[in-house]
């Protein structure tokens, strides 16, 4: 199960004068232990072809911040992807800390469990400049895309998040959707690679076995999230998914066409393999890095597996909205967790891809194996077989989802 971190006596000092606290929302799996990122995760844009950088649409709302006298945060969330105290899930350490740093009150909600589904509760009222009452909310790239591209997000001070662009990691800088590190800070980063009970087979080496080796028919899941899978399909066929056309898109959704008429592929999958992983119902699957991390703490016979293609690298990105009327608070906040104490012991809870330069070496004093894990920290090999899903135009988005979803019956 995940590290917790005990709370600091300055922690424990402040959370007893405090007179309550925000009830979290769980994640639908099991004991809520697991570390999820909903349908969300897709792959950063660094360095693609297409998509568009910075506002290109949308309004220009003027909000004032109120940050001053109203020491004050809302912040959206996915489900358990903050650390939480051994003794009550409720209480997020590194959050009582900065309130103790700072004497900013977060009010944090882990509810966001859908990128569509959160950004279509709130796009109507930042279209028409209106508060949606959140100063942090948090979205995978490709959401992170279209909400700058629409002119949703508030650009950041530089003067109020050195930290963030001091200490952000080398591999995420310079992403086609915020080349300047100007709107979205990358909460968590993952990869997507191929998770295996090994008690029901032997581990599995490439896309191909995965998609076509006899003792796995009827035993694999796949992601619905278009980039994952469709990365894996890409990759299969020699195609790099940060520079495709159409042409390789649609070739390689006949592979996957192929593997679910042959009955290789049982289902496509949100964070649900888990549970199926887990009880050996199925044998291999597309599967998110800190997911079979968490799996593995309970069962060594659950590995991730680097499959030869490589790996899809994706992350999650904090972001403010326009109407934020606590914008230089949600910046404190920001650069709060690229302090690399802070990112390290948060990672020690999550088990994601870590963000931030300098974390590694903060991670011995609390973990000394997790910093050595490369899916946490990657190390030289794992970055080199590390890929990237190109941004994606409007258009393409349309057409390549669409696509998409009729292959996988969604």
């Amino acid at each position: 199960m995940a590290r917790r971190i005990p709370l600091s006596p300055q922690a424990q000092a402040v959370l007893a004068a405090m007179p309550s606290r925000r009830t979290v929302l769980r994640g639908a799996l099991a004991g809520g232990a697991f570390a999820v990122a909903g349908g969300a995760l897709a792959a950063c844009g660094t360095k693609g072809t297409g998509g568009t950088a910075g506002p290109s649409a949308g309004p220009r709302c003027t909000t004032a911040d109120l940050s001053a006298t109203e020491r004050k945060i809302a912040f959206s969330n996915w489900p358990a992807y903050m650390d939480e105290d051994e003794k009550n899930a409720e209480v997020h350490p590194t959050l009582v800390a900065f309130k103790a740093k700072t004497g900013i009150d977060v009010s944090y909600t882990a509810d966001i469990n859908d990128n569509n589904e959160f950004y279509g509760k709130i796009r109507t009222q930042l279209a028409a400049c209106q508060p949606i009452d959140r100063d942090i909310v948090v979205f995978t790239d490709w959401m992170a895309t279209t909400f700058i591209r629409n002119g949703f997000a508030a650009k950041f001070n530089p003067d109020k998040v050195a930290t963030f662009l001091k200490n952000l990691a080398p591999t995420l800088r310079s992403r086609q959707f915020d080349p300047n590190m100007e709107y979205a800070a990358p909460w968590q980063s993952g990869l997507t690679g191929i998770g295996v009970n090994t008690a029901v087979a032997k581990e599995v080496r490439t896309v191909d076995e995965l998609l076509t080796r006899p003792d796995l028919k009827g035993k694999v899941t796949c992601l619905t999230e278009m980039r994952d899978t469709m990365g894996f399909m890409l990759m299969s066929n020699g195609k790099d998914p940060g520079n495709f056309t159409t042409a390789d898109f649609d070739a390689a959704l006949e592979k996957l066409k192929a593997a679910v008429a042959s009955g290789q592929i049982r289902r496509f999958t949100g964070n649900d393999y888990v549970q199926d992983l887990a009880k050996g119902d199925i044998a291999a699957c597309i599967a998110w890095s800190g997911d079979v991390i968490q799996l593995g703490f309970e069962n060594d016979k659950i590995k991730l597996v680097t499959p030869d293609e490589g790996m899809m690298l994706w992350s999650d990105n904090m972001l403010i909205p326009v109407t934020s009327p606590h914008a230089a608070n949600a910046m404190a906040l920001i650069d709060y967790y690229y302090d690399p104490k802070v990112a390290a012991e948060l990672a020690a809870f999550v088990n994601y891809v870590c963000p931030v330069a300098g974390a590694q070496e903060e991670m011995v004093k609390i973990d000394p194996d997790l910093a050595q894990n490369p899916l946490i920290f990657p190390n030289a090999e794992m970055q080199a077989k590390i890929k990237i899903f190109k941004p994606l135009t409007e258009a393409e988005e349309k057409d390549y989802t669409g696509k998409f979803q009729a292959a996988i019956g969604a």
